[in-house]
């Protein structure tokens, strides 16, 4: 290295370096950019192109356009020979009307003139007769004769030119003048989804005006076993409204409601008018039910959804039990045992849960489950009802006890304050997931025996109803599921406070659509969902509003489902495999295990952990206990849970009347001597239309029974209570 080598390096590198500041732009191969610019431009413009035809803008429309061709191509000769057929017919109603003077003679007629223009009628008649005659004469001279110069092609020739001319004559759809039928053939929906038919049906069912259309965002397809399509309504016209009247829609469209699904599009590439039609070819839920999916499974995961059945496009759908709970109500002998007993069975499956199973219908539905349940509870006498009230208050309980472990824990084991897989599978800490699954629920909530709870007086089943609205509110976060299932789905069965932290609802069958709406949630009819339009027939088919997410590919308020089938002797397969699962863990514990002893329990903690505001400490659906004077007594007994602060505003006198059998105007005389004035209040119909009725607010109802429940604590009965 030189000597001025050596000097501008060490100058360099003792000075002070200013920084430099460089602009620059990164350039990429300019072929390269301009070849995929030009690809993307061409295919946007070719997707976007009203000149394009459909078919070629995809695969599938291809497919689709494919399938329509050679539908198209096999139907031509039935329709060309059927249509051809309907215009010879209108040709010789038509010549029958010409030759016989028709017009001329419904002028006389109209005229009253007939008499005097008869011969003049029967003249014309006999002219145009000699007319047709030497028509038919002469023209079949010229086909004899063009027969004999060029042989039988003429022949084909005019035949086919008087079967082109016959099928275009008769092209027209029955209906139109001159072939209107005396009676019109029924509606059926076309062989194909023309975008027409579409059209007139949202037209007919008055979701769009006449003058709107709709914009087809996916062409029909045939997907499985119905006709699929997305439709774009016009602007301000919303998919809400589509879902809420897909039984007009469905009438429309000549199909059963149980054949058409009309779902929101949401999401991404979805928008607030944006709908999805998938339309059955037959009814989707007349088939035999589908095998319940777990049957084959050697074990399963309770954190993972839960095979439940499959919806009308034959899609699983999975229910998720860990962080919600369940309620199933159905009318008898519709499949409400069955539907309860799937959810049941993979927690079964999972030897790390822990169960408690009452059966309030007391027969061998759930008798298995005996084999793999901590509690187990199986009859209707009181004794079975106090015993379900002792567990219950003993998972409260533990409820209470898991906060505190919880609170205990370090940040890494329990990030969100909320159970996870490792703590519920961790032996030391003792918290798995617990399910409470109770059939016939009806028969422990609606126990009328008299006791006392924290010094107020109550039922037993308003105590059971606050333990598990308990359970419901605050045990999902640390691993309580509460599954529940009645024939009785009525406010009175299952009172608000319960029903409002239910997550997930399944309807089977019920009577009316109040029923389906105390199951599935307040107004689902109005939104479209009403069980009691479900058919006798379809066993095992109800309608599930989740509370979780749904896995297939599409988000929906509620679906109507065919749950999975699984008899007797599967379901017993079922509990022996968790049987053994948790002998070979060592999970097996309680009922299950041999050990049914009462664990202490400090009563006070859990009455404090109940809250003020339930029935077990004065809530408003404990108060049928009190004696109450008629009509009252009556009254609150008939609105029960109704009466609870926020569910109901106002009952009409009517209802009332009705209901009670009452004579109105003795009703209403004895009403006010206890306070309650009648108001009149605008009211909404099923119909959706608001009037102004007579009736009474719940408010002065409830201020009705304080005062009596008040002047019953003034002076005590004797032997109800405790006299401390």
């Amino acid at each position: 290295m030189s000597e001025q080598d050596r000097s501008l390096r060490t100058t360099t590198t003792s000075a002070e370096i200013e920084p430099h500041v460089f602009e620059g732009e990164l350039v990429e191969d300019a072929s390269g950019i301009s070849a995929s610019r030009l690809w993307r431009q061409f295919v946007n413009r070719w997707q976007r192109s009203s000149r394009v035809p459909a078919a070629l803008k995809s695969r599938q429309a291809a497919k689709q356009a494919v399938q329509d061709a050679t539908a198209f191509a096999l139907r031509a000769p039935w329709r060309f020979t059927t249509t051809a057929g309907r215009g010879l017919l209108a040709a010789v109603r038509g010549w029958r009307r010409w030759v016989r003077v028709h017009d001329y003679r419904e002028a006389a007629e109209h005229s009253e003139k007939l008499a005097d223009k008869f011969t003049e009628i029967r003249a014309l008649t006999l002219f145009r007769w000699k007319v047709t005659v030497a028509v038919t004469i002469t023209a079949a001279v010229l086909v004899a004769v063009a027969d004999l110069v060029y042989g039988s092609a003429a022949l084909w020739i005019t035949g086919s030119c008087c079967a082109v001319a016959l099928a275009f004559l008769g092209r027209r759809k029955d209906g139109s003048p001159g072939r209107k039928p005396s009676l019109s053939g029924p509606r059926t929906l076309a062989w194909t989804m023309d975008p027409q038919l579409l059209v007139d049906a949202f037209r007919d069912a008055k979701l769009i005006g006449k003058d709107e259309s709709l914009r087809l965002v996916e062409r029909a397809a045939h997907d499985g076993a119905g006709w699929a399509v997305t439709v774009d309504l016009p602007a301000t016209r919303k998919a809400a409204d589509a879902i809420k009247n897909r039984e007009a829609l469905a009438s429309a469209l000549a199909v059963d409601e149980m054949q058409l699904i009309v779902e929101r599009v949401r999401g991404r590439g979805g928008h607030a008018g944006r709908v999805f039609l998938w339309i059955a070819d037959e009814d989707p839920y007349s088939g035999p039910p589908v095998r319940f999916p777990l049957l084959d499974a050697k074990r399963w995961d309770a954190w993972r959804p839960i095979p439940f059945g499959q919806d009308a496009r034959n899609r699983r759908i999975d229910l998720q039990l860990v962080w919600t709970s369940l309620v199933v109500g159905a009318i008898p002998r519709q499949g409400k045992t069955f539907a309860a007993r799937l959810p049941a069975a993979g927690l079964i499956l999972d030897p790390y849960t822990r169960l408690y199973v009452f059966d309030g219908k007391g027969g061998k539905d759930w008798e298995a489950a005996g084999a793999v349940a901590h509690r187990f509870v199986c009859g209707d006498e009181l004794e079975h009802v106090e015993t379900v009230r002792d567990r219950l208050v003993e998972l409260v309980a533990e409820v209470q006890s898991r906060f505190t472990k919880m609170s205990a824990l370090d940040d890494a084991v329990c990030p969100e304050s909320k159970i996870t897989p490792g703590i519920s599978r961790d032996p030391e800490l003792g918290m798995p997931i617990t399910a409470v699954i109770i059939d016939e629920v009806q028969v422990y909530l609606e126990n009328t025996t008299r006791q006392d709870v924290g010094g107020k007086k109550t039922t037993l089943g308003a105590y059971i109803t606050d333990l598990l609205a308990y359970l419901a509110r605050k045990g999902p976060a640390v691993g309580i599921v509460v599954v529940l299932a009645t024939q009785r789905p009525d406010s009175n069965t299952i009172p608000p406070r319960l029903r409002a932290v239910l997550g997930s609802r399944f309807a089977l069958r019920v009577m009316d659509w109040r029923d389906s709406n105390i199951v599935l949630g307040e107004q689902m009819n109005t939104r479209g969902y009403d069980a009691s339009g479900l058919l006798p027939r379809h066993k095992g088919v109800g309608i599930l509003r989740p509370d979780s997410e749904s896995d297939t590919g599409s988000e929906f308020l509620a679906v109507t489902v065919q749950t999975y089938y699984m008899d007797n002797a599967e379901w017993r397969s079922i509990c022996t495999r968790g049987r053994a699962l948790r002998e070979t863990a060592g999970t097996l514990s309680g009922h299950a295990a041999g050990d049914d002893s009462l664990q202490t329990v400090d009563q006070s903690s859990v009455v404090q952990a109940l809250g003020s505001d339930t029935g077990a400490t004065g809530g408003w659906s404990g108060r049928e206990s009190l004696e109450l004077t008629e009509p009252l007594a009556s009254v609150v007994n008939y609105l029960g849970g109704d009466l609870d602060p926020g569910v109901r505003e106002f009952v009409p006198t009517a209802e009332l009347t009705e209901t009670l059998d009452a004579e109105p105007s003795t009703f209403a005389q004895r009403m006010g001597e206890l306070g309650c004035r009648p108001v009149r209040h605008r009211v909404q119909n099923e119909d959706g239309d608001t009037r102004r009725v007579r009736g009474y607010l719940t408010a002065e109802i409830r201020a009705a029974v304080e005062r009596a429940a008040n002047d019953e604590i003034s002076s005590p009965d004797d032997g109800d209570s405790d006299p401390s």
